[in-house]
């Protein structure tokens, strides 16, 4: 079996699995947890996307989310929309202020962008707080009613079960991942990473910077406005909470220990990382402490991030017949 086939295989089964969980286990505990899982996974995989593949630091994720976030509850609460309209409203809006913000700060440089994206969030939060009028100030919007969503047949989902909102964040967390990886490994994903690396080459090759760096940006701004339209009605409230910089913190670890630019291993990373937290409750007062030795180690033994490590073993490996034959 080709290298290629195995890994699809070990995906389906893998995703065949996560799907199975509320089949095999009623734990709203576990539960809990594939649904954090699938909304990091998908912030972690749109950051890495932008930062791992095009080098562009970003802070300003958290800030699509909650946009996501708000903008789907006010239209369901307020307007009456369903939900995936509502979702897919917080993220084409997502997308559009990333647009926004990425052309006007990357004609300048770099370090605009990262001044920019990371003034955004504050922005965002302080916006949150005192715009009272639309988003409730400090109280945010609570009590968000159970969504039902119109299927095919007539038929309709309610999710009044966290078996549902499991369901649901799982499956766009795979079309989303699906969507990022029919990017990366296109020829979008080969100029994204040329840019990265040598961006006056890659200009000199006829290669537009500017295009490449606004689609990761848009798509993964999109991305993350629609799971967080999503992941607000799960938690059944929304507030400015939604942009603490604790969501940040955890994308970027997610990202550094999985390795910028490394798809699955950002993906595995978002994953081990999810759980890791929970699994140190067993001591409260030092669960924080331990959780940082994890990370010091983790970096210690990873420089690069855990996709950089694989990548020079392999190779080494390549190199080392060809040094033997000669």
């Amino acid at each position: 079996m080709t290298t290629g086939r195995l890994r699809a295989l070990l995906v389906l089964l893998s995703v065949a699995t996560l799907f199975a969980i509320p089949n095999l286990t009623g734990n709203e505990y576990v539960l809990a947890l594939g649904v954090s899982f699938a909304t990091l996974s998908v912030l972690s995989g749109g950051l890495n996307l932008v930062y791992g593949y095009t080098g562009l630091l970003s802070f300003a994720q958290v800030g699509f989310f909650g946009i996501g976030g708000y903008t789907a509850a006010l239209l369901v609460v307020e307007q009456d929309w369903s939900l995936w309209a509502g979702a897919t409203a917080g993220g084409a809006l997502a997308a559009l202020v990333g647009l926004v913000i990425g052309y006007s700060s990357l004609r300048l440089s770099r370090h605009a962008f990262v001044i920019v994206s990371l003034s955004f969030a504050l922005l965002c939060m302080i916006v949150a707080l005192d715009w009272v009028s639309l988003t409730r100030g400090a109280m945010g919007i609570p009590g968000l009613p159970i969504p039902t969503m119109n299927l095919p047949g007539g038929m309709h989902w309610r999710f009044a079960q966290p078996s549902d909102f499991y369901y649901l964040l799982l499956g766009f967390a795979v079309v989303a991942h699906a969507t990022i990886y029919l990017v990366v490994t296109s020829r979008l994903g080969r100029a994204m990473r040329a840019i990265k690396l040598n961006e006056p080459l890659a200009q000199s090759q006829g290669i537009n910077p500017l295009s490449y760096k606004l689609l990761a940006i848009t798509l993964s701004a999109l991305l993350a406005g629609i799971v967080g339209g999503l992941f607000v009605f799960y938690l059944t409230i929304v507030d400015p909470s939604i942009f603490d910089f604790y969501y940040t913190e955890t994308m970027l670890i997610m990202v550094i220990i999985g390795g910028p630019g490394s798809f699955w291993c950002v993906l595995l990373s978002s994953a081990v990382l999810t759980v890791v937290p929970d699994l140190l409750r067993f001591t409260t007062d030092l669960r924080m402490v331990l959780y940082g030795v994890v990370l010091i180690a983790a970096m210690l033994l990873f420089p690069g991030g855990l996709g950089s490590w694989l990548d020079r073993r392999r190779v080494a490996r390549w190199r080392r017949p060809r040094l033997v034959s000669r």
